[in-house]
């Protein structure tokens, strides 16, 4: 080889390892640094995403150590984790907020704008197994399921004169009147299975609106007239403690109250009184305002049949969790993509 073509060899290989170390360069400057603060909160195949990444996550994360662990973090996946502003204004890096849930209470979405933070959550995925999760309570509670069974293990059947027990009253859903607080996706499914029952169906116009809109009722006509309510609205400042003791006063002394949504949606303490004074005949909760909730919760404490608590469940089917799992995935792909999706900031 002459020293000419060898010179020119030298400078191509030079120039291409050149190239090859600034390409892979820019592309680990571009990879994307994905972090799960609370992995464990999702039962579900999570795939990963379809570009380069890094991915880490994490069974469960404290407050104390968000930033710790999104300091490189260029997407954050959160589902109650929560993500506040001093928290983002130590994350200079951080391009997307991906909420592995509907309700986004847990980010400050103003301070999100501020800084540019895309934030995405989950839409439509709880449609079946939430209203499922509402009839359950419902049904066990109109028909004094609990009440029944104590009865049963008391050896009340076994002592009754007759052939059954009429210790507590059975009432239908048939003919009975449904008040839905909140009229998405999830207000609506319920609505169907409601009507197919045979109930009548009311949807509560916003608390202290003075306008109704066609196909809504006034707020204090669905307190007055439901015999089961049932709450389906996101937790903020507007419809924080919405139900309180003025409410509970209004409604049928023999209504029910049923919250799959958000704990602070209700007045923790009007609702311990409505129960134990007899205002109202019973309320069926999945939530909590504090959760996990912590020993000597006076709702963990209360001893009546017709109060049935659930662990923050009624979201979780399966089938539900994997959809979730799906479309949490697609929100942060379109957003590399640059298109996107189910933005809430």
């Amino acid at each position: 080889m002459s020293p000419q073509i060898s010179q020119i060899h030298a400078d191509f290989s030079f120039d291409l390892a050149g190239y090859a170390g600034n390409y892979f360069s820019g592309l680990k400057e571009h990879m994307q640094k994905i972090v799960f603060l609370d992995r464990s909160s999702i039962i579900a195949d999570i795939r990963r995403p379809a570009f380069a990444h890094q991915w880490q996550d994490y069974p469960a994360t404290g407050a104390e150590q968000v930033v710790t662990r999104l300091q490189d973090a260029t997407i954050a996946i959160t589902n109650k984790v929560g993500l506040n502003r001093a928290a983002l204004e130590q994350l200079p890096g951080l391009k997307m907020v991906a909420v592995a849930a509907t309700g986004t209470n847990n980010v400050d979405l103003e301070a999100c704008r501020e800084r540019g933070i895309v934030v995405s959550n989950i839409r439509n995925y709880s449609v079946h197994t939430v209203p499922e999760h509402v009839f359950m309570l419902m049904l066990a509670l109109r028909r004094n399921l609990l009440a029944f069974r104590a009865d049963m293990q008391n050896g009340e059947w076994q002592r009754a004169a007759q052939f059954c027990l009429f210790t507590h009253p059975v009432r239908d859903l048939y003919g009975s009147t449904l008040g839905i607080m909140g009229s998405g996706a999830i207000g609506k499914s319920v609505a169907q299975i409601a009507q197919a029952f045979g109930m009548k169906v009311l949807f509560a116009e916003h608390k202290d609106s003075s306008a109704i809109r066609q196909g809504y009722t006034a707020f204090d006509t669905v307190l007055r007239e439901s015999d089961v309510i049932t709450l389906h609205l996101p937790l903020n400042e507007q419809t924080r403690h919405m139900i309180g003791a003025a409410e509970f006063a209004r409604m049928k002394t023999d209504a029910l109250l049923i919250n799959t949504a958000r704990g602070g949606l209700v007045d923790e303490a009007a609702l311990l009184d409505a129960l134990r004074n007899n205002k109202i005949a019973g309320a069926g909760f999945d939530v909590l305002g504090k959760e996990p909730p912590t020993e000597g919760h006076p709702l963990l404490d209360i001893d009546l049949p017709n109060f049935i608590l659930t662990p923050h469940i009624a979201w979780s089917g399966r089938a539900a969790m994997q959809t979730l799992a799906d479309q949490l995935i697609d929100n942060i792909e379109a957003f590399v993509a640059g298109t996107p999706q189910n933005r809430v900031a």
